[in-house]
């Protein structure tokens, strides 16, 4: 649904996953432009995936059916959605993540291809299918 909701407002998902292994291998490897970021995998904190989007400079923001508890301390400063999520809510918080990855000369800090961004989305609960 959460996937639904990004392509709804012009952007492609490129990467899910459904468990933290997964989430960690697709945080180092794939390729997109920012992530949304379930706070609790079943059962489990998104620090470690967290932790590698951060260190590859990538923007990323949080969802939770339990708002800002259990967001990770060290990312105190990232946005939380609260689950269910509006679809404006989401789209503002896509927008404002990504105009905060614009450098001074006013240009994207990170590519934009064909005015689509790619984003990386690691949830609890994937979709059928790869992608």
């Amino acid at each position: 649904m959460l996937a639904d909701m990004v392509e709804e407002l012009g952007h492609r998902v490129v990467a899910e996953a459904g468990n933290i292994r997964d989430g960690v291998a697709l945080a180092g490897m794939a390729v997109f432009d920012f992530a949304i970021l379930d706070i609790n995998i079943g059962g489990y904190s998104i620090s470690p995936v967290a932790k590698i989007i951060a260190e590859r400079g990538l923007p990323f923001f949080f969802v939770s059916g339990y708002g800002a508890a259990g967001r990770p301390e060290a990312y105190s400063d990232r946005p939380v959605l609260q689950k269910p999520l509006l679809m404006a809510k989401l789209g503002e918080a896509i927008n404002s993540i990504l105009s905060a990855e614009i450098d001074r000369s006013g240009k994207w800090f990170l590519p934009c291809r064909n005015g689509i961004m790619d984003c990386g989305f690691v949830s609890g609960v994937p979709r059928t299918g790869t992608r």
